[in-house]
């Protein structure tokens, strides 16, 4: 998404934040559900493989979905879900040499600042599982066998909900994930990839 796209959604969330009318407070026993395009975007230069040869991981876009218990009007926990994301996997030098699809479940501690607000943001912190599965080699490894393994790590989040109507807002949200998979072509190691990826979501939602 192009960053005129971005400021113009932005945009208008707020112009609808100031027009959508008394806030719709978040409440002990709330459950917060939203929905949208979420984009991935792993650091660069993943793995060294050596002399000049690097691999990245290339970004990827898919839809997400998130749904937050309030255990208090401040305090929620939230759940990350998605469908696949698929990414290139390339080499300095070789062009596009893998591909690989991965699922990103993440549990997060939240603490909403403002929750009887229009606008209310919040941050959290968490724990995050990633399962890599449909690796594929092509290119210059075309004929061989990549597997990268599933990781485990620590995940940050900020966010912001923005009240459009009577219990529907829009929502933007930036999470950090710790992701790192150690990868093996043909069975032998080539080291861990480190990912690490930021995870940007523009969504909608609701709350019942």
């Amino acid at each position: 998404m192009s960053s005129k796209m971005l400021k113009c959604v932005l945009a208008a969330a707020l112009a609808g934040g100031l027009t959508a009318g008394a806030a719709q407070a978040y409440e002990a026993g709330d459950w917060v559900v939203r929905a949208g395009i979420w984009g991935v975007y792993p650091k660069s230069g993943n793995l060294n493989i050596g002399p000049g040869a690097d691999i990245d991981v290339e970004d990827g876009y898919g839809l997400g979905f998130n749904f937050t218990y309030m255990a208090t009007p401040n305090l929620g926990v939230e759940l990350i879900l998605a469908t696949p994301f698929s990414h290139d996997i390339k080499l300095s030098g070789a062009g596009t040499v893998g591909d690989t699809k991965h699922l990103p479940p993440t549990l997060f501690a939240q603490y909403h600042f403002m929750p009887q607000s229009n606008f209310r943001p919040y941050v959290g912190v968490g724990l995050n599982y990633t399962m890599f599965f449909d690796e594929g080699a092509e290119g210059a490894l075309k004929g061989k066998k990549l597997k990268l393994k599933d990781s485990i790590g620590i995940a940050g989040q900020v966010g912001i909900d923005i009240d459009v109507a009577p219990n529907w807002f829009v929502n933007a949200e930036v999470s950090y994930m710790d992701i790192d998979s150690k990868a093996k072509l043909d069975g032998a190691s080539l080291g861990t990839v480190e990912i690490d990826p930021w995870v940007v979501g523009l969504n909608v939602g609701t709350r019942f």
